[in-house]
């Protein structure tokens, strides 16, 4: 059984590191908070492979991918859904509709182009794996996790994370540009 687990990782690591090439360490790290149950914040320049690596995984784990892109003028509902009005079979009532957040896996794209109001609605699931809204409860997928981006703080435009944002990360991965060969193997 263990032998069997080890090769599905080694499986798992090898066609990722097939579509994200030159990013070893990332393919690592994700895989580690993967297996952790963890979130993971990813850091580098535009063109680092941040995103392609969450896509990677999550195309390759056939699991559900949420897309957040955080920009200023988002809302918290966008990210956990809301209860919305509806006339179902002539009957009027509110019915909650789920937002991104009820994905087994989340890209939180540029979390720090939002304010910390709208980043704050990521707290509850990434800590408890459920969500509130409107008084009720509701619980997220067995396989969760929010895999955030973000872009270097000195550019224009960002919001630094509050430590309560940051504590629910388990790790913070730093992506450079790849070595000069894993980039002619890129345009390869």
């Amino acid at each position: 059984m263990a032998s069997e687990t080890l090769a599905a990782i080694q499986s798992l690591m090898s066609e990722m590191e097939r579509s994200v090439i030159g990013q070893t360490a990332v393919v690592e790290a994700l895989t580690m908070a993967l297996l952790c149950n963890g979130n993971v914040m990813l850091e580098g320049l535009p063109g680092t492979a941040k995103t392609r690596s969450i896509k990677s995984l999550a195309g390759l784990l056939d699991a559900d991918l949420g897309r957040i892109q955080f920009t200023p003028d988002l809302l918290p509902s966008d990210v956990t859904g809301t209860e919305v009005y509806q006339d179902i079979d002539g009957e009027h009532r509110l019915t909650f509709q789920q937002g991104p957040i009820f994905n087994n896996l989340v890209l939180a794209d540029e979390i720090n182009r939002s304010p910390a109001k709208v980043q704050s609605a990521l707290l509850e699931a990434m800590e408890e794996r459920q969500i509130t809204v409107a008084g009720k409860t509701y619980p997220l997928p067995p396989l969760f996790m929010v895999l955030a981006t973000q872009n270097p703080i000195e550019q224009e435009g960002t919001y630094p994370l509050p430590e309560a944002q940051m504590d629910r990360f388990l790790m913070k991965i730093n992506l450079d540009y790849p070595e000069v060969e894993a980039e002619l193997n890129i345009v390869r």
